[in-house]
């Protein structure tokens, strides 16, 4: 077996709050890291449990030059965009829009998950796309949890939900434009993981909750991390091992996410991420003379 990456640095996600109130752990952008190249994005929306008529959701906004991937946990979400897609999001759903050339699009509370209240929970990831496809049409794809695709150790004890890529025996349903995977893993006492990693992929793993350990060593050296943290892997090796933490009660519920770095020039504004500065300020003037399009209620 080749040798572990090991974790070469730890960030804590930091707290911050969506336009609707809905409380955020940001992993980043932020001072500490701008992005993880071809990474933009990550933020932990919730856990929150709210009211009736508490949360309502982002209203319509464009994207242009990359790719957004929600995937609810609890709660329900409504999508509506320029291109007539309409879609409720429920606990396991994943939503993966490449916005491409531009879009507009909304995220609102659905109607009676609104009127009752409940946890609200999802994760919200951005990935860039190359110079050569930040112009292509935009396409929307949608895997409802049942058809999510799941893997699961001999044991028992180690389970995965593939979003993106290739996983203890499961292949994703997605399809995405550039090298990537994403994956959902829950792991119990007495249980591990070791997933080969490309060794051109930047890899790193947030934790959603519990305490894991990372690639024990011959000598018995482990790397901790607990909930809210990314711990980013070295580029030396091509396997991540992971565990519950000796003792912990578990579970250890965790991200694991790679991609191929793209290593072009990245200009960001807003909901626009281009290549250069001339690029941004077309997407503006194409947003606001209506080229991106307009959602029907």
């Amino acid at each position: 077996m080749s040798a572990p990456r090991k974790v070469s640095r730890i960030i804590t996600a930091y707290k911050t709050q969506g336009r609707d109130g809905i409380p955020l752990h940001r992993a980043f952008p932020s001072h500490t890291l701008l992005d993880l190249d071809p990474f933009l994005l990550l933020d932990e929306m919730g856990p929150m449990d709210t009211k009736p008529g508490e949360s309502k959701g982002v209203p319509d906004h464009p994207h242009r030059g990359f790719e957004t991937v929600t995937y609810m946990l609890a709660g329900t979400f409504e999508h509506r965009d320029s291109f007539g897609n309409v879609e409720k999001l429920f606990p396991g759903d994943v939503q993966w829009i490449t916005a491409g050339s531009g879009l507009i699009h909304s995220e609102t509370t659905e109607t009676e998950f609104l009127k009752k209240g409940g946890m609200l929970h999802a994760i919200q990831l951005w990935v860039n796309l190359p110079k050569s496809e930040k112009m292509v049409s935009p396409c929307y794809q949608v895997v409802k949890a049942r058809d999510l695709p799941v893997g699961k150790t001999d044991d028992g004890k180690s389970k995965v939900h593939v979003i993106a890529g290739e996983a203890m025996a499961a292949s994703a349903i997605i399809k995405t434009r550039t090298p990537i995977f994403y994956f959902h893993a829950t792991i119990l006492p007495g249980g591990s993981w070791v997933q080969p990693v490309p060794r051109d992929f930047n890899v790193f793993a947030y934790i959603l909750k519990g305490k894991g350990m990372f690639n024990r060593t011959a000598n018995g050296k482990i790397q901790l991390g607990e909930a809210h943290q990314m711990l980013i892997f070295d580029n030396v090796g091509e396997t991540i091992e992971i565990q519950l933490l000796e003792g912990a009660e578990g579970p250890l519920e965790l991200l694991l996410i790679g991609g191929i770095p793209l290593r072009e020039p990245i200009v960001r504004y807003g909901p626009f991420v281009m290549n250069t500065e001339e690029e941004i300020r077309q997407a503006f003037v194409d947003y606001h003379t209506g080229r991106m399009g307009t959602i029907l209620k």
